[in-house]
């Protein structure tokens, strides 16, 4: 899939239109490149994600809080999506992550969780702070910039629903972490500003290490400072060396 993209003539009135490949789009024209990027073949075969990448950023509607939530409470839970250059990034970094590290679990449990081992030491879920962590989601999904995505790791199994043909939560699983959230973040962010779901097992990015994700409306700065430990997502640092890189290639211009 290509995108028209239109510029001005020399003398600047006159325009032409071109095809740009959905792997060029959202780049600067001294980066594209006329053959699609290793890390991006997968998205040749994938109708949604070519479709998402062929998406000018400044074209590009973030879902609401009120989407958000009954994207939620429908479990359409495949309907989220990333703002289309940070996809690009997150498939960037994840081919790049898989080469340095041999897999994305590698990555998460040594330099994400510090992780030696996922045994317990509790009984039960969330009963002991050594056997979950919070943080931030380091990829985001497109949605209103007031929302907090956090991720709840987990050393617990959460057991999916045998009846489920996506592997969604079994009911006994889904009332152990619904107290759970309550309490963390329902307590301090108010019930109706918090919602939390856990991606069926067809949709997951990380399936070694069971996890949930939690958003939060506009929370206080300092719960979320408090409750990840001064966390900072790996999408925020990447972008700002991204940024840096390109500031320098225009002033080196």
């Amino acid at each position: 899939m290509a995108v028209a993209n239109s510029h001005g003539g020399a003398g600047g009135t006159a325009h032409s239109t071109e095809a740009v490949p959905f792997w060029n789009v959202n780049l600067p024209r001294s980066q594209w490149t006329p053959e699609c990027p290793s890390y991006l073949h997968y998205a040749l075969e994938n109708d949604k994600d070519r479709g998402i990448l062929s998406t000018p950023d400044s074209h590009y509607t973030r879902q609401t809080w009120p989407q958000v939530k009954q994207i939620v409470c429908e479990n359409r839970l495949a309907d989220f999506d990333r703002v289309p250059s940070e996809l690009r990034l997150y498939r960037e970094f994840c081919s790049k992550l898989i080469r340095d590290h041999g897999s994305i679990i590698s990555f998460m449990l040594s330099h994400r969780l510090h992780w030696p081992s996922l045994t317990p030491s509790g009984n039960c879920p969330f009963t002991s702070s050594s056997d979950y962590r919070i943080l931030y989601n380091d990829w985001p999904y497109g949605i209103d910039e007031r929302i907090v995505h956090l991720i709840v790791w987990t050393k617990f199994h959460l057991p999916a629903d045998p009846d489920s043909k996506v592997g969604d939560m079994a009911k006994e699983t889904r009332d152990v972490v619904d107290g759970f959230v309550a309490k963390t973040f329902g307590e301090s962010c108010g019930r109706d500003n918090v919602i939390w779901f856990k991606n069926w097992a067809a949709l997951k990015s990380v399936h070694a290490v069971e996890h949930v994700h939690v958003m939060l409306l506009d929370p206080d700065p300092g719960f979320v400072e408090s409750i990840t430990v001064g966390d900072v997502p790996l999408f925020r640092k990447v972008k700002g060396e991204r940024d840096r890189v390109e500031i320098v290639d225009v002033e080196g211009r």
